[in-house]
């Protein structure tokens, strides 16, 4: 696994935690976060998929925004995922999810971090289908 850049320790510690394989690696002036084998839940058209965040310069400070995954997300049932669209990433496609903190729910320096915005992402996977 790739190792392009590194993490705060305590990142790299809950990564570590996860059991999962990640790495991060720099795509032009992006700093990426790959985490392998992100498990999901039922109803989707795979089991598992690779997760990718952009990791701004200024982070910790600067908030997280968005996943990408890959392969590309469908529900099962056949209805559409809204918010979602198709970009490279590291050369790659990847698919968004557009999907972003609020005036409701900010990002809070000093307490959210990449460990809390991966528990938002499976809070967006598994509210898919409350829709």
């Amino acid at each position: 696994m790739r190792r392009d850049f590194r993490l705060p320790e305590w990142d790299e510690q809950h990564l570590n935690g996860r059991g999962l394989p990640w790495e991060t690696i720099v795509d032009g002036k992006q700093r990426c976060l790959l985490v392998h084998d992100w498990a999901l839940p039922e109803g989707y058209n795979h089991p598992k998929v690779s997760a990718l965040l952009l990791i701004p310069s200024a982070y910790p400070e600067a908030a997280l925004d968005m996943v990408y995954f890959r392969p590309d997300l469908q529900r099962s049932d056949g209805k559409k995922i809204p918010a979602v669209s198709n970009h490279s990433v590291a050369g790659e496609p990847w698919q968004r999810w557009s999907r972003h903190y609020t005036s409701a729910n900010p990002w809070r320096v000093g307490v959210d971090d990449i460990s809390t915005h991966l528990t938002l992402v499976d809070h967006w996977l598994a509210r898919e289908f409350d829709r």
